[in-house]
């Protein structure tokens, strides 16, 4: 019996590893694929939307990295540095609904490739701030598949850990804490 919770939590830390490091991988990959091999132009509009991609990835690779960590060290309390992803939520509406229209304003003042593939970064920034903060988009693995098959869609792993933070910090008991007692 224990062999087997051993394996799965050393799955599930091979998994948000791997999560954690595709993050990262995927900002120098993605810039080298479309600005390089696509030839995508580097205007203003094209680079601020894949700004906005590139940060959503870093606080993707971030939060697989701190939920690892927290794990490996056995903490079933709060997620570390809960506050300064809730704090990101916030700053991301405020970067994304700037980057939206403005990347939008850039393709009706100039269509084309100096233009929307910025857009669409920009977009895709969108569906990753979803993604991370608020319901999960991506289900990339079988079970994940098959969960959400049976359940539908669930909440973003970090919007669930930001949530536990938030009780946690009005005073409401964790989980592990409303188990020991």
């Amino acid at each position: 019996m224990t062999a087997g919770i051993r394996s799965t939590g050393a799955r599930v830390r091979r998994r948000l590893r791997s999560l954690a490091i595709g993050e990262l991988v995927n900002v120098p990959l993605q810039a080298a694929v479309w600005f390089g091999v696509v030839g995508v132009p580097t205007t203003a509009a094209n680079i601020f939307g894949f700004a906005l991609v590139t940060l959503l990835l870093l606080e993707g690779a971030a939060y697989w990295t701190v939920k690892l960590r927290a794990l490996s060290a056995g903490s079933g309390a709060t997620l570390p540095g809960a506050a300064v992803f809730a704090a990101a939520r916030v700053v991301n509406l405020v970067l994304l609904g700037l980057g939206v229209p403005l990347t939008a304003l850039a393709v009706v003042d100039s269509p084309g490739t100096g233009s929307i593939p910025g857009l669409l970064f920009a977009l895709f920034a969108v569906l990753e701030h979803v993604n991370y903060f608020h319901t999960q988009l991506m289900y990339d693995t079988p079970e994940d598949r098959r969960s959400r098959r049976r359940n539908g869609r669930r909440r973003a792993h970090l919007a669930r850990d930001l949530e536990r933070a938030r009780k946690l910090g009005a005073g409401q008991p964790s989980a592990d804490e409303v188990g020991r007692s």
